[in-house]
């Protein structure tokens, strides 16, 4: 991240000549550039190389896109992602027993579903499609129901949700450095009136 586009051209130049100096290279298909409603766009290269612009971005397993809608398209994707990890182990399912298909499902497929969500802000719709996925894996994958899935011992989600972003927000309580996470956690807008309507859902206000 940079305060100016020429601050980021220095900076990613820069970058690409101390990884020359090591033998690394930097790929420039996975290398891209996004911007905000606060910057005038204007061509970013790297050497000779012109970055491609873009609107959203997979990075470190999630989608980076500006704006309101980052989350639910995250949720969509989970979503997809899920069924994928479902349908990979299908063939299985039929030849083992029950136990060990609770086992698979939450060390195979639930951290599929929920991978980075301690970062995420939830709304209730949010909240209620993951779990609306959860129960119908549960009754694709373990052919349960809902009176069920306790006595199965299924990782309920919504419960590990929880227990991921509690677990988030102490490793950043506790951090003493200034490293991303509690810069971002601490991060307030630019100065300026709020948007008309109802404010949009933050982070910790699932730890409230």
């Amino acid at each position: 991240m940079a305060e100016s586009l020429e601050d980021l051209s220095t900076m990613l130049n820069d970058l690409n000549s101390v990884y020359q100096r090591i033998g690394l290279k930097m790929n420039m298909d996975k290398t891209k550039i996004m911007f905000n409603v606060h910057v005038t766009p204007m061509p970013v290269a790297i050497r000779s190389t012109k970055l491609e612009v873009v609107n959203e971005y997979v990075y470190l397993g999630q989608i980076v896109l500006l704006g309101k809608s980052n989350f639910d398209r995250e949720v969509n994707r989970r979503m997809q992602l899920g069924w994928a990890a479902f349908g990979k182990l299908r063939h299985i399912l039929s030849g083992i027993p029950q136990n060990l298909k609770t086992r698979l499902y939450n060390q195979c497929v639930l951290p599929v579903m929920i991978y980075g969500t301690e970062t995420w802000s939830f709304t209730a719709g949010r909240m209620r499609l993951l779990s609306e996925l959860w129960r119908g894996l549960c009754s694709e994958f373990l052919c349960v129901i809902n009176l069920e899935m306790r006595i199965s011992r299924v990782t309920d989600i919504a419960q590990r949700i929880s227990k991921l972003k509690w677990q988030w927000a102490g490793h950043i309580a506790r951090r003493t450095d200034d490293r991303w996470g509690k810069k971002v956690l601490e991060w307030r807008p630019r100065t300026g009136g709020r948007s008309v309507g109802r404010p949009s859902t933050r982070w910790s206000d699932d730890l409230v």
